[in-house]
């Protein structure tokens, strides 16, 4: 696919992750991703609690929880649980990885991460490099 296509293609799905993200009940940071293979979407997510717990993501102290979900980790489980693979596939996040996540992302296959916001930690970036999948950061994704 020629490169001012992919881009609006990239644009276009980092618009919908962020739309995604807005899905989360966490109040310190919503974040959002999709999967997409072949051009299909087969996967999405946002940050949040693990099914049947209550949906606060930060204690009474405003600390994010320990077992708040990242958003990619909750694409590549709802893909893990499906028909589905993630081989070949593109990470589409509104949030660059953390290093524990950077690890499952890797490990289910996915060749290229393309991102919106660069996480203060940049170690999961770091590893996914060494890892070779590719990285792309789009920051500006109305234009």
């Amino acid at each position: 696919m020629p490169k001012i296509k992919q881009l609006k293609y990239d644009k276009a799905y980092l618009r919908i992750a962020k739309e995604w993200g807005k899905l989360s009940y966490c109040k310190r940071r919503q974040v959002g991703a999709l999967i997409v293979k072949d051009r299909m979407i087969i996967s999405d997510g946002y940050n949040g609690t693990p099914s049947g717990f209550e949906n606060f993501c930060e204690d009474d102290e405003g600390y994010t929880k320990w077992y708040v979900l990242h958003a990619e980790a909750n694409a590549i489980l709802k893909v893990a649980a499906s028909t589905q693979s993630c081989k070949g596939a593109t990470l589409y996040i509104t949030m660059s990885p953390c290093k524990e996540c950077s690890k499952l992302i890797h490990q289910a296959g996915i060749v290229k991460v393309v991102y919106q916001d660069a996480y203060k930690d940049d170690s999961g970036l770091k590893f996914l490099e060494k890892a070779g999948i590719e990285l792309k950061q789009i920051e500006d994704i109305d234009a």
